[in-house]
C-alpha cells in the first residue's frame, strides 16, 4: 500500500474520531464511515484552508481536517435523519 494513501487513512481517522468527540451522538455508521467522513472532511477543510488562509499543512492542515470533518458529519446526520424518519 501506498504511503501516501496510508497516511489519509490514518489522518482521516484521526479527523473522523474527533468530529465525533466533538459532535457527540448516534451515528448510523461504524469506523469506515467514520474514516470516510474524515478522508472527505480532510479535503474539504484543506481547500478551505488554501482558499481563505492560504495554508494547508503542519496542524493548520489537522485542524482544517477536523473543521471539514464536522461539517460533513453535521452534514451525514442532516441526510441519514431525514432518510430514517420518512415513511
Amino acid at each position: 500500500m501506498d504511503r501516501g494513501i496510508l497516511m489519509w487513512i490514518i489522518i482521516g481517522l484521526v479527523a473522523g474520531g474527533i468530529a465525533k468527540l466533538i459532535m457527540p451522538g448516534k451515528d448510523p455508521g461504524g469506523i469506515i464511515v467514520t474514516i470516510i467522513i474524515g478522508i472527505l472532511g480532510s479535503i474539504l477543510g484543506g481547500w478551505l484552508g488554501a482558499m481563505l488562509l492560504g495554508t494547508g499543512g503542519g496542524a493548520a492542515g489537522l485542524l482544517g481536517s477536523i473543521i471539514g470533518a464536522i461539517i460533513l458529519l453535521a452534514l451525514y446526520r442532516l441526510v441519514t435523519r431525514r432518510r430514517t424518519v420518512a415513511p
